[in-house]
C-alpha cells in the first residue's frame, strides 16, 4: 500500500510539470555524471519521455547561453560539459506543454517532470513553420500558365504551379520564415480589418521590406495571393492544425546544441566563418565571425571558450555617394517598429570566409555602383576587352584579426558569395556577377595591393560548336548556331531560366579545377565554367517535361563532394545531385541545358507537402546546402547536409538515402543560411569537432521571444549515444 501511494504522489508531481525524485527501485535508470553535467530522467503521467529536448541556460556567462540535448528511449539525458554557472533546467518536445524551469546544480541528478499537452492545438504551437505553412492551399496544377488580373487572376509571369512555390520560398521565405506564429497569425499591434484579406494586404506593405513584399504579392496577382494567405490563417483561427512532426529518432538523439546570444534585436546576421572550409582545423578553438548585413556595417564575432560576444569592427565605404543596402522611407509603420528606420549601413555584408590565417574575406559595397574606367570599355585590361563591365553593387572587403586593419578590394563585378580554389594563388570565386563569373587572385593582391592586376571575369559560353575552345558567339537571345558558340545569361525575371543576380552558390571542385555555381530560377540551371578553357556548360534540373522519376527545380547553394559530384538544395523540397560523369553528351548543338538529365538524382526532404500537392517535394525551404568533406560532425566523410530554413533544422543524407534531421527546438524560428564545420582537436573525438551555424532571419523579432530576441550563434556536436559526457 505504501508503495502505491508513493507512486500516486510521484505520477502527481510528474503530471504537474515538478522536478521529482525516483524512488529507490529506479535508481539504477540514473545516468552517470561528471562534475560539470546535468542530467537525470524525463517523465511524464504517460511514463519515460524519449525524444524530448532538455534545456538548461543560464544568463550568468558574458552572454546569454543554453545547452540543448535530447533524451534516450528510457527518457535519460545528460546535458554534458556546462560551464560553471547557475542553470535552469525545463523540458520541451512535441505533443508536450513545456515544463517549469527548474534550478539545476552541476554534478547533480536532476529528475523532470513533463505534461501532456491536452490537446492537439496546445500541442501544434511548437511545431516547426513549415508544419503550418503546408497547410495553405496552393492554385491547382491545371490552373496555369497565369493569365492576369482580367483571367485567372494569377500572375502572368506564373507559367506553372513550380512557379508560384518558387515564388513564396524564393520572396517570402529568402527573408524570414513562413508559418511562425508572427506570420500565420495576424498581429494586434497590425490593427483592426473588416477582413482577413485587409489584413494581409496591409501586413505586407509593412516595414522596410515593404517593397519586396508588396511587389511579390503583385506577382502571385494580389488578389490571389492575399486570398491563399487570408484563407491559411482564418482556417488557423478556426482551429486547423498540421500533423505532428515526429520525435528525434536514432542517432538525432546523440545531437548536443551549445546556443550563445548574439548581435542585437536589430541586426541581420546573413552567415558565419569559423574556419577555412579547405582546411576545418584552423582557427581551432577560435572566434566565429558573423555580419550584420543591414543594420549596421559591423563583423560580429563569439569567443566559444570565454563566452565573450563582440562588435567592435566596422567595415567602412570609401564614398559618400554609396546608397543605404535598403530603403529609408517606408510605405506603413511597422507593427513591431512603428516609423523607425532600423536599417541603416551602406557596406551590405553578405558572406564572410576564413582563410587559413584566421582573417576574414567578405563580399560588401565599399563604393557607388560605377565602375573605374579599367572596367569599361576601352580598357586594356584582359577581361574588360572581352566583356567591359560599368557598374558593380558589391565589391569585396578582408579582416585581419592580428592586426585590426580592414582592406577595400575594388572588384569591377558584382558579388555575393566567395569560395577560396584549391590553387596555389588561392584564387578567390565569386557569385553574383550577373551576366559573368568572377575572381582574384588573392595572392598576387596580398604581394602587389593591385586589384585591378589580380582579378578577372568572363562571360558564360557555352561550346555549341563542340570543338572544345572558345570562339565567336551568338547572343542569349539569339537561336544556336552550329559553326559558333553561345553566351548564355541576360534575361532579368527570376521566373523563367535566366540569371537575375547571376550565380547565387559558387564552389570549386577539387578533383579537376572548374567551378561551379547555381542559377535560382525555375527549372534554374547549374553552370560549371573551366578557368582553363573560358567555356561553360549548362544543366537543368528534371522538370516538368523530362523523363525522369522525381522532378525539381530552382537550384541555390552548390557544393561538391571529394569526388567532384555536386549538390544542391531545391526549391522544390529536394536535395539533389549532379553528376557530370554520367552525361552522354556534354558540348555541342543540343547541350543547352536539359540534355543530361541522367545527371540528377533527387531526394525528397524531410517534412510535409503542401495540401494536396503530389507533384513536389517538402514544402520546406533550402536556403542553401553544405558537403562535410572531413567528417567535421560525425556522420562521416562527404556527408551533404541541406538546410531545412523553414523547419528548425539542417537534415544531413546519409549513405541508404535516409535523412538525420538536426532541429534546433528553442528558441523557435531556427533560421539558417550557410553553416561551417570546425575541427578543434582531432583526439578529442566528438567533443574536439563540430558544425557552426546561426540564426540568420532578416526579422529575428520573428523568432519565439518577439522584439527583444537577438540572433543566436550555435555549435552543434554528435556525440556517440544520448548519454556520452
Amino acid at each position: 500500500m505504501q508503495t502505491r501511494m508513493l507512486y500516486a504522489v510521484t505520477a502527481a508531481l510528474v503530471a504537474a510539470g515538478i522536478a521529482t525524485g525516483l524512488s529507490a527501485r529506479q535508481t539504477a535508470s540514473q545516468p552517470a555524471l561528471d562534475a560539470d553535467d546535468i542530467g537525470g530522467v524525463v517523465t511524464s503521467a504517460s511514463g519515460p519521455e524519449a525524444g524530448v529536448w532538455v534545456i538548461a541556460e543560464t544568463s550568468d556567462l558574458p552572454t546569454g547561453f543554453r545547452r540543448i540535448v535530447v533524451t534516450d528511449d528510457r527518457g535519460r539525458y545528460v546535458i554534458p560539459n556546462l560551464p560553471k554557472a547557475s542553470y535552469s533546467v525545463w523540458v520541451r518536445g512535441y505533443g508536450l506543454v513545456d515544463s517549469p524551469k527548474v534550478p539545476a546544480s552541476l554534478g547533480r541528478t536532476l529528475n523532470l517532470g513533463a505534461t501532456v499537452a491536452p490537446d492537439a492545438r496546445t500541442a501544434a504551437r511548437i511545431y516547426p513553420a513549415n508544419y503550418w505553412l503546408s497547410m495553405v492551399t496552393l492554385p491547382a496544377a491545371r490552373e496555369f500558365p497565369g493569365t492576369g488580373e482580367k483571367g485567372n487572376g494569377i500572375g502572368e509571369q506564373l507559367k506553372t504551379q513550380a512557379h508560384w512555390i518558387d515564388l513564396m520560398k524564393s520572396q517570402c521565405i529568402q527573408c524570414h520564415q513562413l508559418g511562425t506564429r508572427a506570420t500565420r497569425e495576424i498581429p494586434l499591434a497590425l490593427g483592426t480589418f473588416a477582413t482577413t484579406v485587409a489584413a494581409w494586404d496591409r501586413r505586407v506593405q509593412s516595414s522596410q521590406a515593404a517593397p519586396v513584399m508588396t511587389n511579390g504579392m503583385n506577382t502571385f496577382g494580389r488578389a490571389r495571393g492575399l486570398g491563399m494567405f487570408a484563407d491559411w490563417s482564418d482556417r488557423i483561427a478556426a482551429g486547423e492544425v498540421p500533423a505532428a512532426p515526429p520525435r528525434p529518432k536514432g542517432v538525432e538523439r546523440n545531437v548536443v546544441i551549445s546556443q550563445w546570444d548574439w548581435a542585437d534585436e536589430r541586426a541581420f546576421v546573413h552567415d558565419v566563418t569559423a574556419t577555412d572550409k579547405r582546411n576545418p582545423t584552423a582557427n581551432p578553438y577560435g572566434k566565429v565571425y558573423g555580419n550584420d548585413r543591414y543594420n549596421s556595417p559591423d563583423l560580429m564575432s563569439l569567443d566559444p571558450v570565454k563566452h565573450i560576444a563582440e562588435k567592435k569592427v566596422v567595415l567602412p565605404v570609401r564614398d559618400a555617394a554609396t546608397p543605404y543596402s535598403q530603403p529609408q522611407t517606408l510605405l506603413a509603420p511597422s507593427p513591431y517598429w512603428g516609423e523607425e528606420i532600423i536599417w541603416r549601413n551602406k557596406a551590405n555584408m553578405h558572406n564572410p570566409l576564413m582563410d587559413l590565417r584566421g582573417r576574414v574575406w567578405m563580399t560588401s559595397t565599399t563604393r557607388a555602383s560605377a565602375n573605374p574606367a579599367f572596367c569599361q570599355a576601352g580598357s586594356s585590361h584582359p577581361s574588360a576587352k572581352a566583356y567591359p563591365l560599368a557598374a558593380s553593387n558589391r565589391q569585396a572587403t578582408m579582416y585581419n584579426p592580428e592586426t585590426g586593419q580592414v582592406v577595400a578590394i575594388d572588384l569591377c563585378f558584382s558579388t555575393h558569395h566567395l569560395q577560396f580554389g584549391h590553387d596555389a594563388d588561392n584564387t578567390l570565386w565569386f557569385s553574383g556577377g550577373g551576366q559573368v563569373i568572377g575572381w582574384l587572385n588573392s595572392r598576387k593582391f596580398e604581394e602587389t595591393k593591385d586589384a585591378a592586376a589580380s582579378q578577372g571575369w568572363s562571360p558564360f559560353i557555352l561550346d555549341t560548336n563542340g570543338n572544345g575552345k572558345r570562339d565567336d558567339y551568338v547572343e542569349p537571345d539569339a537561336p544556336v548556331n552550329p559553326a559558333k558558340d553561345k553566351r548564355i545569361g541576360g534575361r532579368s525575371t527570376g521566373y523563367e531560366t535566366g540569371f537575375g543576380l547571376g550565380l547565387y552558390g559558387i564552389e570549386q571542385n577539387a578533383v579537376d579545377g572548374s567551378v561551379w555555381g547555381a542559377v535560382s530560377a525555375v527549372p534554374g540551371l547549374l553552370i560549371r565554367y573551366d578557368p582553363k578553357t573560358s567555356l561553360s556548360e549548362a544543366y537543368e534540373p528534371p522538370f516538368i517535361n523530362a523523363k525522369a522519376p522525381v522532378k525539381g527545380f530552382t537550384p541555390r547553394g552548390v557544393d561538391l563532394d571529394r569526388n567532384g559530384v555536386v549538390w544542391t538544395g531545391l526549391q522544390s523540397g529536394h536535395l539533389a545531385s549532379f553528376d557530370r560523369r554520367k552525361c552522354r553528351v556534354l558540348n555541342g548543338s543540343t547541350a543547352t541545358g536539359a540534355h543530361c538529365p541522367e545527371g540528377w538524382t533527387l531526394h525528397q526532404t524531410p517534412g510535409p507537402r503542401f495540401k494536396g500537392d503530389t507533384e513536389w517535394g517538402s514544402a520546406d525551404m533550402h536556403y542553401f546546402n553544405w558537403v562535410d568533406k572531413f567528417d567535421t560532425f560525425g556522420l562521416g566523410r562527404d556527408t551533404p547536409f541541406v538546410n531545412g530554413t523553414n523547419s528548425d533544422s539542417l537534415a544531413a543524407l546519409r549513405s541508404d538515402g535516409s535523412f538525420v534531421t538536426i532541429r534546433v527546438p528553442y528558441p523557435i524560428g531556427f533560421y539558417s543560411r550557410g553553416l561551417d564545420g570546425r575541427i578543434d582537436d582531432a583526439n578529442a573525438g566528438w567533443k574536439g569537432r563540430g558544425l557552426w551555424a546561426a540564426y540568420s532571419s532578416q526579422a529575428p523579432w520573428h523568432t519565439e521571444g518577439g522584439r527583444g530576441t537577438t540572433s543566436k550563434l550555435m555549435q552543434i556536436q554528435l556525440r556517440p549515444d544520448p548519454l556520452a559526457r
